[in-house]
């Protein structure tokens, strides 16, 4: 009786070790091929030329000045949020509450602008809001980093839920707020007064915002690289009973670092307060709490890296809006396409993280000629 030994046609091994170059390479080759799917739907669903619809994009990022700045603000804010949830993450500390300690940050700024309006000098205001609303995005963080360190809890579900107790916390003070009353709305904060507003630089109302955001990237890569914090939450997230061995204090390790991670939501919503948006809203922070923790995974935890990665969602973004405002489309088109770019991109760390084998025709000959002779 003969026996058929066979390999299957393909399988599937981990890569030792790609180099940088060939890293970036997969993600360029995959971004090609999804612009490619894209064509294709665009041809077929809308009948409109896809390289136009391409050109629409980039115009909608970088057809003006001001659409600059608004791609580089959008982007800015993209990225200082996935700055602070990237050494939670790396940490393997499943921190999903980004969205609403950037909220209790906006919260506290805003309840600073207006209970303290013309009772201290503006630039203190500013300070006051800073700390106020640092140390609310960081309290905020620390709540479940204290029962994980003390009692393990299940973070991702004890962030989650955090969430939707901070935007009730502002849905509440909303309504404390508003003007007018009934409206629904606190509208623009101390409009008159600009108290507490950060200050314009060059003529221009973003470029402080992304000037923050710049320091912050630098701190956070000398964090993550170079600190000895750095180190021990990246020992603590390989492996708990390794950092204890070695003598590293788990429980404060897991605390320091969502202190740092709060802090810096709770920055992102005084930014988007006292630096952008000046009013309050429980969709203040967007969706970005969720999307930052997508660009942190995909810049595999690289600040820089992290930079380019909100800096092409930010193009995609706006370029999506364009698209829906120049032809008419239903906005979801252009979400649509944005999505098939995502998933392109993400499908790529696959190609980088692992290596597809086939089957080789020489090597089943010789199976089957072997298994004939016996």
């Amino acid at each position: 009786m003969k026996k058929s030994n066979r390999e299957p046609f393909l399988h599937i091994t981990r890569r030792k070790e790609i180099y940088l170059q060939y890293r970036w390479g997969i993600r360029i080759v995959s971004i090609i091929i999804a612009l490619l799917v894209c064509a294709l739907i665009t041809t077929a669903a809308t009948g409109l030329n896809p390289i136009d619809v391409y050109g629409t994009m980039l115009n909608g990022a970088f057809g003006s000045t001001r659409k600059i700045w608004i791609l580089l603000k959008e982007a800015a804010i993209l990225l200082i949020v996935s700055l602070a949830l990237a050494p939670a993450f790396r940490m393997k500390f499943w921190n999903l509450g980004g969205e609403g300690q950037i909220l209790v940050g906006a919260l506290a700024t805003s309840a600073c602008m207006i209970y303290l309006e013309g009772r201290v000098p503006s630039k203190l205001l500013i300070l006051i809001c800073l700390i106020t609303a640092v140390a609310a995005g960081a309290i905020w963080a620390m709540i479940p980093a204290y029962f994980k360190a003390k009692s393990n809890t299940n973070e991702t579900l004890f962030t989650l839920m955090m969430n939707y107790v901070a935007i009730q916390l502002v849905a509440f003070f909303i309504i404390v707020w508003e003007v007018p009353k009934g409206s629904g709305k606190v509208g623009i904060i101390n409009q008159n007064s600009h108290a507490g507003w950060l200050p314009v630089m060059a003529n221009n109302d973003y470029l402080l915002n992304i000037i923050v955001v710049l320091l912050v990237t630098i701190f956070i890569h000398h964090f993550m690289q170079y600190s000895k914090h750095g180190y021990e939450l990246t020992v603590v997230g390989e492996s708990q009973n390794t950092a204890r061995y070695v003598g590293i204090k788990v429980e404060r390790v897991i605390i320091r670092t969502l202190f740092v991670s709060g802090a810096i939501c709770g920055l992102t919503g005084f930014l988007l307060v006292a630096g952008t948006d000046h009013t309050i809203t429980t969709t203040l922070a967007g969706g970005r709490g969720f999307l930052g923790v997508m660009v942190a995974w995909l810049a595999q935890f690289n600040a820089w890296a992290m930079a380019l990665v909100s800096l092409l969602l930010g193009i995609l973004s706006r370029g999506a809006s364009e698209i829906s405002t120049n032809y008419q489309l239903n906005h979801a088109f252009g979400d649509i396409l944005t999505g098939i770019i995502i998933f392109f991109i993400i499908g790529s760390e696959f190609f980088i993280n692992y290596q597809v084998h086939f089957r080789k025709k020489d090597h089943d000959k010789t199976r089957e000629e072997a298994s004939d002779h016996v």
